[in-house]
């Protein structure tokens, strides 16, 4: 990625937990404008982390960044509060499906448009309706009966609600059935193409976010050991073996443990 793609910038950031844990270790990335940018590691390499630097979510589990700067459309952000950032477009859908259980789905996807305009919030419905069908067919239903996979709609379109330019996701996959997957997932693409969205988005899933990312980069440990277009990591042997299942042994083994793995940080260069 040239400079001058440069939407979101992370660089060098260092995150600590309990003033002691450090969980971050001096990790960077960049997101252009209207792409998709996936950030792969195992459980535990510190990609909800990396998320929650960015939309300054760290306080509530007491962590802080210690080091380095996140720029966001060419200004620094890392010292602006969650709610300054939503103003700003820079909007995280949580890992776990959040819904408002007692309320029906659209009162779920309103209070996403709570800092909009009547006529603003009327608009920004219908195309949250526009991008997911099964929706809008369950508009009225409370969220607590919705399937886990329609939750995790609701969860994305409240966040549209809010007109993000920089969208990230963590985990949107999980525990969901591989028909609502590719529904989601193939709704995600279309953001990016269609409505001027970045994405960034944290996915175990390896496979499934190569498919539709431009760009990754894959974390272990709290430390950047690789990136690149997706086809390139895919002709990685260590990708092929540790993150896209294609061991001979049939065995997932940590990065960690070879020896010739070749950290790159191209980043840092």
């Amino acid at each position: 990625m040239s400079s001058n793609e440069h939407f979101l910038s992370v660089n060098n950031v260092e995150v600590i937990y309990d003033h002691v844990i450090l969980v971050l270790k001096g990790v960077s990335l960049e997101v252009p404008e209207e792409g998709i940018v996936a950030l792969l590691g195992a459980n535990g390499a510190g990609k909800t982390t990396t998320l929650k630097s960015i939309s300054n979510l760290l306080g509530s589990e007491r962590g802080v960044v210690t080091k380095g700067a996140i720029d966001y459309q060419g200004a620094r952000i890392d010292g602006l509060t969650p709610s300054e950032l939503v103003k700003r477009g820079v909007i995280q859908v949580m890992e776990g499906r959040h819904c408002f259980e007692h309320l029906t789905v659209e009162e779920n996807l309103m209070m996403g448009g709570i800092t909009r305009s009547r006529s603003g919030a009327t608009e920004a419905l219908e195309n949250v309706f526009d991008i997911f069908p099964r929706v809008k067919e369950k508009r009225s239903t409370i969220a607590g009966y919705l399937s886990g996979g329609e939750q995790q709609m609701v969860a994305i379109g409240r966040a549209l609600m809010s007109s993000p330019r920089l969208l990230m996701l963590d985990e949107p996959s999980l525990g969901l059935a591989p028909q609502i997957i590719a529904e989601i997932f193939a709704a995600v693409s279309d953001l990016s193409k269609q409505n001027n969205v970045s994405v960034l988005l944290v996915e175990q899933n390896a496979e499934l976010a190569l498919s539709i990312a431009s760009y990754a980069y894959i974390i272990e440990n709290g430390r950047g050991v690789m990136d690149g277009p997706p086809d390139k990591l895919m002709d990685n042997e260590d990708v092929k073996e540790f993150y896209l299942g294609f061991s001979e042994s049939g065995h997932r083994r940590n990065m960690r443990d070879v020896k010739h793995y070749k950290r790159r940080k191209r980043w840092l260069s």
